[in-house]
């Protein structure tokens, strides 16, 4: 027998862009239903790395980043050109001096559970099949699931993920105009888990060929490190490669008692897309608002979505509170066709200019020559890690923030 449940707004995804949306939801007194189709724990392909500005989301939601299983580090080592150099998170007001590594395994389930503290009902194991449109006035009222079962709702939020089939369902398709990147990872025991420094390595070769991207070794302190690649589809090799076998390769050309190889690996190399630079568009079509992946919110130049995942989410549910407050129809679509606008001018200047950095590193004599010339310059990297992390302070900050701040707001919106 099928049933219909009903809420203020309804929230399909739990990962970090649902589970943030439907916290700050929750918060203001919204009644919310958080729809999960895995069940608790689930893994998902992710290098685990929080820069400071995915602690500062987690700070702000009030989760204990000092419970056992988190594990801080100073900044990022990086790789490349024959040089290794150790950068500092940067010290900035905006946001803290410190990155987290937290294994996907438990991280979504943590989040997920602390907006159910909230009042959010959590439920998992629904996997939805499709929206349920008004024939009247083509809005959506809400998702199905493979059982028949309704969910409806004043607003639904699509956190789906890169695939989001929701999206797909109502129509909004992926910009082709925007760079896509594709991630691999593997755990392996070693008796680098506990490092102080997330590791890049910036020189990808396959071969002798040079590809954009990079390598990266996350310790999750566990006994077990997150060894993974990201390339981007600038590359001509981007469709040629076998990205698993890659990883393999490249694992086996690091230091023999890093233990990078098969013996001590504790699963199989797993791989994903990584959907970037607002690559489905627009984030509110109606009743539905985009959050997370689903709004191709990865940044292009380092691949990182969980900051904007949660960033957007928090973004997602200040609108919603304020329109579902409106008294008319009328009004409210007023505040909710603000929130596209609202994601364009927090980050859609910094997208665009990440997507001119991942065309120009398509090239492969690009990134070698940065790599060659860029890494002897502590000063350019420290910059260069600014950017990359989109890490300033917007008021009161120094040459490096201002020059950043000055292209990202000059840049039109992605």
């Amino acid at each position: 027998m099928t049933e219909t449940r009903e809420a203020d707004v309804i929230v399909v995804g739990a990962g970090p862009a649902g589970s943030t949306t439907a916290y700050y939801l929750a918060q203001a007194g919204l009644d919310v239903l958080l729809l999960e189709k895995a069940t608790f724990p689930r893994d998902k392909i992710c290098g685990d790395g929080l820069t400071p500005r995915a602690v500062k989301q987690l700070i702000a939601m009030g989760i204990d980043i000092d419970a056992p299983g988190w594990i801080r580090n100073k900044g990022l080592r990086i790789y490349g050109g024959g040089v290794k150099l150790e950068l500092p998170w940067p010290e900035l007001a905006s946001f803290p001096g410190f990155g987290l590594v937290r294994a996907r395994m438990d991280f979504d389930q943590i989040l997920a559970e602390h907006a159910e503290k909230t009042g959010v009902k959590l439920m998992q194991g629904v996997n939805v099949a499709g929206p349920i449109i008004d024939e009247r006035t083509d809005r959506i009222l809400g998702v199905t699931d493979k059982q028949g079962n309704e969910y409806r709702g004043k607003l639904v939020v699509a956190a789906d993920g890169g695939s989001t089939r929701l999206s797909l369902a109502m129509g909004l398709r992926k910009r082709e105009d925007r760079p896509m990147g594709v991630a691999v990872r593997r755990y392996y025991q070693t008796p680098r888990h506990d490092d102080d420094y997330m590791e890049s390595w910036l020189e990808l070769w396959d071969g002798d060929k040079l590809l954009p991207g990079y390598g990266w070794v996350f310790g999750v302190g566990n006994g077990t490190s997150n060894v993974g690649l990201g390339l981007l589809n600038t590359s001509k090799s981007f469709q040629n490669t076998d990205y698993r076998e890659m990883l393999k390769r490249w694992c086996a050309n690091m230091p023999e008692e890093w233990q990078f190889t098969e013996e001590f690996a504790t699963g199989p190399v797993r791989g994903a897309a990584l959907p970037m630079g607002f690559n489905r568009q627009p984030h509110y079509t109606r009743g539905m608002l985009l959050v997370g992946d689903a709004g191709g919110m990865i940044n292009p130049f380092n691949g990182e979505g969980i900051d904007y995942a949660m960033e957007s989410g928090h973004l997602a549910a200040d609108v919603i509170v304020q329109a579902l407050a409106r008294p008319t129809p009328a009004q409210r679509e007023r505040v909710l066709y603000q929130y596209p606008a609202i994601l364009k001018n927090t980050h859609g200047g910094y997208f665009t200019i990440g997507r001119v950095f991942v065309k120009a590193i398509g090239d492969p004599r690009v990134m070698k020559f940065a790599t060659r010339h860029g890494l002897p310059h502590p000063s350019l990297m420290r910059f260069t890690l600014k950017l990359l992390a989109n890490l300033t302070d917007p008021k009161g900050g120094d040459a490096m923030d201002r020059i950043i701040n000055a292209m990202s707001k000059a840049a039109p919106a992605a």
